[in-house]
């Protein structure tokens, strides 16, 4: 039977540093997971702007982020909420913001570069909606860098024939780069998928005759983890783990090369 690992990205396949900012209070964070944040609420939404965020450093920082979004006619796509939410209701709130700004997002950069000088790898922003008031309650800034034996791990499980998949809610730009420097096929590379997005990739690949092992950290990834035939919590990124995963998975692991130890 043909095999297939599918690795969430952010928290799995690379160590991943966050700053949070409270628009409404302006309090930065740097030890908040934002999918639990939204886990305990029920009208916020997790927005990935298609963007690399870098270039916002160019541009005045008290300009408006709707604005910035209609200018350059940046895509955006929904990557976690606790309640459905429509593209077209985001898109409603995100033309009207009249709060958020770009330094809004640019202040946690400084932040990032003292825990990692690279941010080009998988380095992005997203916002977090609050539905119910109609406004941007959390800006996210984000980057990484891998996990020390992914590159063994990868090449490891190929070496065995197993094909190699990403589905992760990350920017779609960033995880193509992450394909080509794991030497994934683009095709096999799924960015900024939802929650649902992913148990479909994973549904998917089971239909197409895979055995399937969805290895992944966090919230996200709880209905590929029920899907897929073999369920792994990484838990290598060292944050707190919501219950709900505990629950759902099969292995634990603290070590992405332990993926490699266990036979499905």
């Amino acid at each position: 039977m043909k095999k297939a690992v599918v690795f969430d990205n952010s928290g799995t396949l690379i160590e991943r540093y966050r700053v949070i900012k409270d628009v409404i209070n302006g309090n930065i964070f740097t030890d908040i997971n934002s999918l639990d944040l939204i886990d305990q609420a029920d009208a916020l939404a997790l927005v990935v702007l298609q963007f690399n965020t870098n270039k916002l450093l160019k541009l005045d920082q008290d300009i408006l982020i709707s604005d910035v979004i209609k200018e350059y006619n940046i895509d955006f796509d929904i990557s976690f909420s606790t309640n459905p939410v429509s593209k077209a209701e985001v898109k409603d709130i995100l033309d009207n913001e009249k709060s958020t700004t770009i330094s809004d997002i640019t202040d946690g950069f400084g932040i990032l570069r003292e825990k990692i000088s690279d941010m080009e790898l998988c380095n992005g922003s997203a916002l977090i909606v609050d539905m119910d008031l109609g406004v941007v309650a959390y800006t996210i800034t984000s980057a990484g860098r891998f996990f020390p034996k992914v590159f063994e791990t990868i090449e490891t499980l190929k070496s065995r024939g197993i094909e190699i998949f990403i589905a992760s809610g990350d920017r779609k730009g960033a995880i193509n780069r992450l394909a080509n420097l794991l030497d994934v096929p683009e095709d096999n590379a799924y960015g900024t998928v939802s929650t649902r997005g992913k148990c479909e990739v994973v549904s998917i690949l089971k239909e197409g005759g895979y055995k399937v092992m969805m290895v992944g950290d966090g919230l996200n990834d709880l209905l590929a983890f029920k899907k897929a035939d073999v369920s792994v919590l990484t838990i290598e990124q060292q944050e707190e783990v919501s219950p709900k995963m505990m629950d759902k998975t099969d292995y634990v692991i603290d070590d992405i090369f332990e993926v490699t130890m266990i036979d499905f």
